[in-house]
Parts: structure tokens; C-alpha cells; sequence
């Protein structure tokens, strides 16, 4: 998995940066296809705007963004986001290919 971490119009720390590593490190644990995952954070915009582009092999590209002061506190709400985008995209496939038997349907009601 490449994590590519980028900052527009605004310098980010070493400190923030393997912060951002780290938190980022757990999204595979969700969908184990991810590819790449790019972090942009623009200091121009009215406030921070964080913006995460996750790509995953054989489906297009996830995207978030969040637009706040903090900009870890964007970044933490971002992470939120994906995870729920990653882990509804799981559940769409497996049950895609594992439909459940017409049986435990008609036990069920």
C-alpha cells in the first residue's frame, strides 16, 4: 500500500505526518484491496480542507473531504468517512456474491 501525503499552499510537520501514517495504516483492515491512498490538506481555503483519495484494485476511487480549523481533527473525521465508505463497499460485495438461500429468507419472516 503507497500512502502519498501531500500539503498545498501550507507545510505539514514530520509529527503530523506520521500521525496521519499511522491512522492510515488501519484502512485495509476494512477493505484488503486498497492500492493507494493520497492525502491532500490545503492551508488556502477558509479554515483547513483535508481531502483522502483511496484507490482499490478492480472499483473506482473513494473520496473524502472535510473542511475545519484542526486540521488532524478534519483528518480524524476524514478517516471516519472512508472507513464507513470501505466497509459498506465490503458488504456490497460479499453480498453480491454470497446471496443468502431462498430458505433462511422464508425462516426469517
Amino acid at each position: 500500500m503507497q500512502v502519498t501525503i501531500v500539503g498545498r499552499h501550507t507545510e505539514i510537520p514530520e509529527q503530523t505526518k506520521a500521525y496521519i501514517e499511522r491512522k492510515l495504516e488501519k484502512l485495509p483492515r476494512f477493505y484488503d484491496r486498497v492500492m493507494q491512498i493520497e492525502v491532500v490538506i490545503d492551508g488556502q481555503s477558509p479554515g483547513n480542507a483535508v481531502e483522502i483519495v483511496v484507490s482499490v484494485a478492480k472499483h473506482r476511487e473513494f473520496v473524502v473531504q472535510e473542511t475545519g480549523e484542526d486540521v488532524l481533527a478534519c483528518f480524524d473525521v476524514c478517516v471516519d468517512k472512508m472507513e464507513g465508505q470501505l466497509r459498506r463497499h465490503k458488504e456490497k460485495v460479499r453480498n453480491r456474491k454470497h446471496p443468502e438461500p431462498p430458505q433462511a429468507e422464508a425462516e426469517k419472516t
